[in-house]
């Protein structure tokens, strides 16, 4: 049907922003040769994309709620791409730190703005899984980045690569303003599924607002999944950025062999999308609370992360292997902690709350990516920085059980921004969301 291919093509322009993003990682080896970098240095890149990339992601949200989703991705599109493009002019370690900037400040708003169209177009048991698939544009984005630069730096150059997949954003861009237009105004969606999404938008709690951010800090919800965000991406992001450089500096790969095996654990984070979210849309279907049904997965998801601290004590194929579980457990993760908003907040929010979350990620990923670099050129080690790693996914998901003690729709909004209850004390079963 019509909302399952936006999801796909939605997934495309996250698998696009992730190409983006880890191919300075896989292609930092050859951009040595031209430009020093120190493990700090390097951590400090690391930031330099992801401090604007968190004040866009909240911005973001705020930019897909005032512009609209269809607006608003194409000009995050349009800016990321050619952020992309200009690494490939870097001649010094500044020249790159600004890139990374420019491109964070674009990739910020590609989140909450999927977020928001998965709430415009998708009833509350299909949610999860339109996210996963979403979500599993991480996987195919990083999957194909080392295989992708192994193969073309046998033809070209480093900054070729960032020229090529810079363009790829651009074109996305033409599909993207012919396929997407709201529910409402979809000149190819049929009367079924117009009907459908209409009666999802009109029950009770699932209310189109325009929100002030100090509205939103008024529930516990809001900082537990900020909080939440931070630590479990604190340790996303590590992994996503320093993967490569492992291989490198600790395993003695080089490009070649980084490109052969590099891409498989991101392979398995793209099967955690998919399972995380379609796990939990099939317990929700199963007349599973909507309460169960999040919190179980999101358990499940986080059992695995503490393995990661074994990775230096094994050989190279059963530390690929722990890095493909802590991945798959990852975006698993990823996937249910970022449909939380839809579930919990009215449509005209969720973009606002959405990009709180994400900035609460990427805060901790620059954080601890810096403690990293710091760690790593002091003379500390791998191994300590793997075990300070594999303990926020559990902490987040305490915390999450603390803060969300139930996964439901929380409120809706009056026109004067007063904070009116939805549900009394006999309040709707998940299974009954529709």
């Amino acid at each position: 049907m019509l909302r399952w291919r936006i999801a796909i093509l939605i997934s495309a322009a996250i698998a696009i922003s992730y190409l983006d993003r880890t191919a300075l990682p896989v292609a930092v080896k050859a951009i040595e040769r031209d430009i020093h970098l120190s493990n700090e240095q390097f951590s400090f890149l690391q930031s330099a994309f992801l401090i604007p990339y968190a004040f866009m992601y909240m911005g973001g949200g705020k930019l897909a709620d005032f512009l609209g989703t269809r607006r608003s991705f194409a000009l995050i599109m349009a800016v990321w791409s050619l952020a992309c493009a200009s690494h490939g002019l870097a001649l010094t370690f500044i020249m790159l730190a600004a890139s990374r900037v420019l491109l964070g400040m674009g990739e910020g708003g590609g989140f909450p703005t999927a977020t928001r169209a998965v709430a415009e177009w998708f009833p509350v048991e299909e949610r999860s899984t339109a996210m996963g698939i979403i979500n599993g544009g991480t996987a195919v984005g990083a999957v194909v980045t080392p295989p992708l630069f192994a193969l073309l730096l046998g033809f070209t150059t480093w900054r070729i690569f960032f020229f090529l997949v810079g363009a790829l954003g651009l074109v996305w861009i033409l599909f993207w303003r012919l396929a997407y237009f709201v529910p409402a105004q979809h000149p190819r969606l049929s009367s079924h599924e117009r009907e459908q999404i209409r009666s999802v938008m009109e029950e009770p709690g699932v209310v189109l607002a325009k929100l002030r951010w100090m509205q939103l800090f008024r529930f516990r919800e809001t900082y537990g999944l900020v909080t939440a965000k931070f630590l479990s991406d604190a340790a996303w992001y590590f992994y996503l950025f320093w993967l490569p450089k492992y291989l490198y500096d600790a395993r003695g790969f080089d490009i070649k062999a980084v490109g052969t095996v590099g891409w498989i654990p991101y392979a398995a984070s793209g099967v955690g999308c998919l399972v995380g979210g379609a796990f939990s849309s099939w317990l929700v279907q199963r007349k599973f609370s909507l309460n169960v049904a999040r919190k179980t997965a999101l358990g499940l998801s986080a059992a695995v992360m503490p393995f990661i601290l074994l990775v230096t004590h094994v050989s190279v194929a059963w530390a690929i292997a722990l890095f493909s579980l802590a991945y798959f457990g990852q975006q698993s993760w990823s996937t249910l902690v970022m449909i939380l908003p839809a579930d919990l907040f009215p449509t005209g929010a969720v973009g606002a709350v959405a990009g709180l979350v994400g900035f609460g990620g990427a805060m901790g990923g620059s954080a601890f990516g810096q403690v990293a670099g710091y760690m790593l050129d002091h003379g500390f080690g791998y191994g300590p920085v793997f075990l300070i790693a594999s303990t926020f996914h559990v902490i987040a998901f305490l915390l999450i059980l603390i803060t969300v003690p139930s996964v439901r729709p929380l409120a809706r909004y009056g026109e004067a921004g007063a904070v009116l209850p939805v549900f009394g004390a006999g309040e709707r079963s998940e299974g009954a969301a529709r």
